[in-house]
């Protein structure tokens, strides 16, 4: 029996592609004969870490493939012509009502995607999500609840974030001033719009030395562009755009920062989270999606979006010491859950199970 992993885009500094690299270390440690699979592969992994597509055999009857599926492809209905065993790993797939105002084509391959999913639902023998939000997506895409287990989190790089920050970034964000942070695509459902909104007021009425880092690569040039828009229509300054940065310089950015915001509307997990949990970065959230599944009780979550309650949170997270320890402490505890020995542990359990 071999197992197969398959997923179209194996990208580096991706979450998906971290956690299929993951998983193959894992099953080639529990004695498996396992491989990755992938359309596009990064030149920066390996050369031994996956396999170009064209270069899979025919999978056997015996063989059990676990294909990743987080968009819409010509690739996802592929799946129904391999005869062997098969699980879906969902990783969630944006609505396209969030794109539609900004990129047409991106709200129609969303579309196509969660029609695909529900293609799949008697093609695939299980399902695994990473939260109890995506197991409710497949539900209600026609699955059943005995086909799906919620993974309790994707594998994470914790040792990674132990790496040596980039210096440069460190200094320059290292200055005394309150940093605000959000990690994640520019893309209409992560709601970068909404963490302006709430900095503009914090920046003007509570605190003038402050700055809003916005990391992540852009993913609808017409949303990037709305921000930046909005911003000259708020006159707020100091609101930082780096891109898709090095690893280091985003270890730089976690260690600078003072305060987590997230205003995102659709996650099927958000490792980002997690990631601000290991820097010991006190989290404000919106409660939306998987995101009060991740943190779990942890952090500060708000049903609401007034920008003065998130000014004031703001506020109180960087005075009050106090409290900020107390909010510091639940993530601490939550972080237990996603250590990578208990996630891979779980994995394997499950997936002896299967076998």
């Amino acid at each position: 029996m071999r197992v197969i992993q398959v997923l179209g885009n194996l990208a580096y500094g991706d979450a998906i592609g971290y956690h299929a690299v993951a998983m193959k270390a894992i099953l080639q440690k529990a004695g498996y004969s396992t491989e990755i699979y992938a359309q596009v592969i990064d030149d920066r992994y390996p050369r031994d870490t996956a396999k170009h597509l064209f270069c899979l055999r025919t999978p056997k009857e015996n063989d059990l493939m676990i294909y990743h599926l987080s968009d819409g492809s010509p690739l996802n209905l592929k799946l129904k012509t391999w005869r062997c065993r098969k699980i879906l790993m969902y990783h969630n797939i944006t609505p396209p009502s969030f794109f539609e105002p900004y990129d047409v084509q991106m709200a129609n391959e969303t579309r196509r995607g969660l029609d695909q999913v529900k293609q799949l639902s008697n093609v695939v023998e299980k399902c695994i999500t990473f939260s109890e939000f995506s197991m409710r997506d497949l539900i209600a895409m026609g699955y059943s609840a005995n086909q799906i287990w919620v993974m309790p989190s994707c594998l994470i790089p914790f040792k990674d974030y132990t790496a040596p920050p980039d210096m440069e970034t460190l200094k320059r964000y290292g200055d005394g001033w309150i940093n605000i942070l959000f990690v994640g695509r520019l893309a209409p459902n992560k709601k970068q719009e909404d963490v302006i909104r709430a900095f503009t007021y914090y920046k003007k009425y509570i605190n003038y030395r402050s700055r809003l880092i916005l990391v992540g690569a852009v993913s609808v040039t017409d949303y990037a562009d709305a921000l930046h828009e909005y911003l000259d229509v708020l006159g707020t300054q100091d609101v930082i755009f780096p891109g898709h940065i090095s690893f280091a310089q985003l270890i730089a950015i976690y260690r600078s920062a003072n305060i987590f915001l997230c205003m995102s509307e659709h996650e099927g997990f958000c490792v980002p989270l997690v990631e601000a949990m290991f820097f010991d970065l006190p989290i404000i959230a919106y409660r939306a999606a998987a995101i009060s599944g991740t943190l779990d009780g942890c952090g500060v979550l708000l049903d609401d979006k007034d920008p003065r309650l998130i000014g004031e949170w703001i506020k109180r997270l960087t005075d009050d010491k106090t409290m900020r320890e107390r909010i510091i402490s639940g993530q601490r505890k939550r972080l237990e859950s996603f250590q990578p020995q208990k996630v891979e542990n779980d994995f394997l359990e499950y997936f002896k199970q299967i076998v």
